[in-house]
């Protein structure tokens, strides 16, 4: 079988069509990584026109003060962080309109920050298209944040308030 390893004449970043197979195979693709990572070039790029294949690496960019990984040296394991398991739930926008607190013009407001809700319980409406929509809470819990105001246009998927879910002692 032919070596089908390209050489790297390190004149340019990109190889003539006509030297590669017609597949790239895994370990062709292996090489050119190896290759891109043993040079100083920082993109490799291959055309196939008449396969209409067009291929570029690139090698990544740090960020200023970082150091690659092959030169980073730990001398002692890092902590492991657990995250806290979140309690609160943001309830979302169902459709695109204008937020509104109460249920009715010139009602109250349906909850205020600190108010218990229990799942499915109206927390406000929406208002799209000369139709008011009614928006229910997902979860029981207690408001900690109204996110939007009265009046206020909203999109889809759009946070509305935050129910803090986590179990009060009684």
């Amino acid at each position: 079988m032919e070596n089908n390893k390209q050489q790297y004449n390190g004149s340019s970043s990109s190889v003539d069509a006509e030297e590669l197979l017609e597949t790239i195979s895994v370990e062709q693709l292996q090489y050119l990584v190896g290759l891109l990572d043993r040079s100083d070039i920082s993109e490799l790029e291959v055309k196939r026109v008449a396969q209409g294949t067009h291929l570029v690496l690139r090698k990544a960019k740090l960020a200023e003060g970082q150091i690659a990984h092959e030169q980073a040296i730990s001398v002692q394991p890092e902590p492991v962080v657990i995250p806290k398991a979140t309690t609160e739930q943001k309830l979302l926008s169902p459709l695109v309109g204008i937020f509104h607190s109460w249920a009715k013009p010139k009602g109250g407001t349906l909850v205020a920050v600190g108010d218990r809700v229990k799942t499915g319980q109206l927390v406000a409406t929406i208002q799209s298209l000369n139709v008011m929509n009614e928006v229910e809470a997902p979860c029981t819990g207690r408001v900690t944040e109204i996110l939007v105001q009265d009046g206020q246009p909203v999109e889809y998927g759009q946070p509305l308030m935050v129910i803090d879910t986590k179990e009060e002692p009684k």
